[in-house]
């Protein structure tokens, strides 16, 4: 028994050609593509951590702009400001020491305002020790497949690869240039201050 004849085999024809044609003009059916995000919301924010490395070390910047690792939990130097430049992109300051964490082209982590282009001998040391945020206090944040996040220097490359901010298995920070995103010194945990 045949149903429906020509009519219905050229409406049913018609109706797989709309389909395949895509939606119309203001059509709220879906169209593959995803749309824009955004992280708006995200973008200042604050948070207080200490960042502890895969290494078992926190992170600290001490009151000199000298980063280092420190077993010690409690040491004032190792609290930081977490702070959302855009998205992300980080900014990291010692609450106690107020010194921006920053990483110059060889890859060497310092406490920004810690090297000064010209230093008196007649400058006072509040000049000498400037806390300022600069671009090499730019870090992208990024969190890894294990959980932990690794802060990657946003301004300076080394032979076209990402240098990290990273720790040795003695606390002592790595130099950019030999570290590599997959490198348990590059780990951290930001911790929650308690």
């Amino acid at each position: 028994m045949r149903r429906g004849g020509p009519a219905a085999l050229a409406a049913c024809l018609a109706g797989a050609l709309a389909v395949l044609a895509g939606p119309g003009p203001g059509s709220s059916v879906w169209s593959g593509r995803r749309p824009p995000r955004s992280y708006g919301h995200l973008e200042g924010d604050v948070r207080c951590r200490r960042l502890f490395s895969a290494t078992r070390f926190f992170l600290s910047i001490d009151g000199g702009g000298g980063v280092e690792g420190t077993r010690w939990r409690e040491r004032p130097g190792s609290i930081v400001e977490i702070r959302s430049v855009r998205v992300g992109v980080v900014a990291i300051r010692a609450v106690h020491t107020g010194f921006y964490l920053a990483m110059n082209k060889q890859g060497q982590l310092y406490g920004s305002g810690t090297a000064p282009a010209e230093p008196s001998p007649r400058s006072p040391p509040s000049l000498l020790c400037q806390k300022e945020f600069s671009p090499n206090c730019k870090f992208t944040e990024r969190i890894e497949e294990n959980g932990y996040n690794t802060y990657a220097s946003l301004r300076w490359r080394h032979r076209g690869r990402p240098m990290f901010l990273s720790l040795n298995s003695k606390g002592r920070p790595r130099r950019g240039g030999k570290t590599r995103r997959q490198h348990l010194s590059t780990h951290f945990l930001p911790m929650l201050v308690s």
